[in-house]
């Protein structure tokens, strides 16, 4: 918990210490891909042709592999289709805008100093970055798919091993579909996890695709609790922020048929303390990467304790004792 605290501590530091640069960021290039996002969720209602079609091949898929007809599957199944369709919605804002903010964000860490303050840099100055995120991204795609195959296999495995072993009563297939979820949810978890740091690595050292997601796996050895309770606050944050648009926003035009400037003005607010949220969530990934990093290349405990107090914020209270 400890090193949890500290990268937090530090990425808020961060934040208000480059405000105006960060929320610039949010503002001009974190917007649109907010928007997209929260508009594909928008969709789904409306598009339930398309999104039965996946439905009724995913159904088809997990009959052809065994699995029970449980209440498992048949949300896992429903949750598939509506997170295709919603990534490839929000797809191409993803690999422009987002990809776009995140070189931008890096490039602040890269060049600013440690003190002082941090200003958004020049566009030529993190576009070469770009390319590396751009690439990355496109093999984080292949490998957030193999883990999917990989946890469905897993999954495979298990419930037609206690189908050959007999336990085929009401209670065994509910606790399998609780060890099923569980499972599911660490191994997806542990993927975007690897994947963000991975994308913070091919920017950071200029390296792309496999050697990224490597690095960022033996970055985070023995440090995974740890990057999953980082991602855990601004996450929470954000599907707030995904619902109280589908509530208060889609769900006022669906009853009125309009967007009055009060409910235009509102969804406005709610995108932007989304994008707000996902530079935060950047952030948090860049002094991660910048704590495993000094964990790894520090040799004593006391170097180590050393170089990373200066990127914590002044204990100011500390004058007074």
């Amino acid at each position: 918990m400890g090193m949890t605290r500290d990268v937090i501590r530090s990425s808020l530091n961060g934040f208000f210490k480059g405000y105006q640069a960060f929320t610039t960021i949010a503002a001009i290039f974190v917007f649109p891909a907010s928007l997209s996002v929260l508009l594909s969720e928008s969709l789904i209602p409306s598009s339930t042709s398309v999104i039965a079609a996946l439905s009724i091949r995913l159904h088809s898929l997990f009959q052809a592999a065994g699995f029970p007809e449980t209440k498992f599957f048949s949300l896992l199944n429903i949750k598939l289709s509506q997170t295709i369709f919603s990534f490839c919605m929000s797809l191409p804002f993803t690999l422009t805008f987002l990809l776009l903010a995140k070189s931008c964000v890096i490039q602040i860490f890269r060049d600013s100093p440690r003190y002082g303050q941090l200003v958004v840099p020049h566009f030529s100055k993190f576009l070469p970055i770009y390319p590396s995120l751009f690439s990355t991204h496109i093999f984080n795609i292949f490998v957030f798919l193999s883990s999917n195959v990989t946890t469905l296999s897993l999954l495979f495995l298990l419930f037609n091993g206690a189908d050959l072993f007999g336990l085929k009563s009401d209670a065994y297939v509910i606790l399998l579909s609780v060890i099923g979820a569980i499972v599911y949810s660490v191994f997806i978890a542990t993927t975007t996890v690897i994947c963000n740091l991975a994308t913070i690595i091919s920017g950071m050292e200029n390296c792309d695709g496999y050697i990224s997601i490597l690095k960022a796996c033996i970055l985070t050895r023995g440090h995974i609790a740890t990057a999953l309770a980082l991602a855990l606050p601004t996450n929470i944050g954000m599907t707030i922020m995904e619902a109280l648009f589908q509530f208060r926003i889609m769900r006022q035009y669906r009853i009125s048929g309009n967007f009055s400037p009060a409910i235009m003005w509102e969804a406005f607010s709610i995108t932007y303390i989304h994008s707000i949220l996902m530079v935060i969530e950047i952030i948090v990934s860049c002094m991660y990467y910048r704590r495993c990093m000094l964990l790894d290349c520090t040799n004593g405990e006391e170097e180590f304790e050393e170089e990373w107090r200066e990127l914590q914020p002044e204990d100011k209270a500390s004058r007074f004792v």
